[in-house]
């Protein structure tokens, strides 16, 4: 897993996983990473750096799109798709169904 850009710091992570509305127990499902590291990290704890990647991809598969600092601004995270387009994906997603095999 190769990721490029600002090192994930607890404020980050806590600030990409409220744009994305993702709880501390969906991150951890999603990353690996216990619920309870998470929580530390993001209130100032050191986390490894493997953890920290594993976070961070979690988070920008959910939608977060971190920014690097540079002379004027400090690191930041955005959101990568719009909020109609959150919607779309959330109303695709909820339709459940299992997904088959295609033909074509």
């Amino acid at each position: 897993m190769q990721i490029t850009g600002p090192l994930l710091s607890g404020p980050l992570c806590r600030a990409a996983r409220a744009l994305t509305q993702m709880s501390r127990p969906a991150l951890a499902e999603l990353s690996g990473v216990a619920k309870r590291d998470i929580r530390d990290f993001e209130s100032g704890a050191a986390l490894d750096e493997r953890a920290r990647m594993a976070l961070r991809h979690a988070l920008e598969q959910s939608g977060a799109v971190f920014l690097d600092e540079d002379d004027d601004l400090g690191a930041g995270v955005r959101l990568r798709f719009t909020q109609p387009d959150v919607r779309q994906l959330q109303r695709f997603e909820s339709e459940g169904g299992k997904a088959g095999e295609d033909d074509v």
